[in-house]
């Protein structure tokens, strides 16, 4: 099924530490704008958050933010698109985990679906623990409630900033 059966609200995190990060990031954002029904895209600022953790070390920075807007795309549709997007602007997918890429769109939230398949998991996991989702997420959505029933501003009052940092003029 490639539409959902009505409008849903979706939120998209959107990174890249490649090949110009914030252009990256700014591309991303004029692409999805595209897949909002109606007026209903809306877009944090930019954040740069440190590289998480990992077994690939030394990566630059990524620039961060969160797209919210109304969809009919399902949720296997809406991962084809996003992923169409990355490969547009030079993601490749090769397995790797955590390193570096000009691109990445996740779809954080999916209305109040929870979904776990080998594909796809909703919410995207990790989300009530990374600020450099919470709070470009709080920044459109400061109300919001995970489909669990977390407020989101108590995940963020709860959160770790260390190392992010909002960028002026987003």
């Amino acid at each position: 099924m490639s539409a959902a059966s009505s409008p849903v609200q979706v939120y998209v995190g959107i990174g890249s530490n490649l090949d110009d990060p914030r252009a990256q990031v700014t591309r991303a954002i004029a692409a999805l704008r595209g897949l909002a029904m109606d007026d209903s895209f809306r877009v944090s600022p930019l954040y740069r958050s440190p590289a998480l953790p990992s077994e690939v070390a030394d990566q630059p920075d990524f620039i961060n933010a969160v797209a919210g807007f109304v969809t009919r795309l399902s949720p296997a549709a809406l991962l084809a698109r996003l992923q169409a997007l990355e490969a547009a602007q030079g993601r490749v997918r090769d397995g790797t985990r955590w390193g570096p890429r000009p691109l990445d769109l996740d779809i954080l939230l999916y209305g109040e679906a929870e979904m776990d398949t080998p594909a796809l998991r909703i919410p995207h996991p990790g989300l009530g623990e990374r600020a450099f989702v919470l709070y470009p997420l709080y920044d459109i959505a400061p109300g919001l409630r995970l489909p669990d029933g977390r407020a989101l501003a108590a995940l963020v009052a709860a959160c770790d900033a260390a190392g992010l940092e909002k960028l002026e003029g987003t």
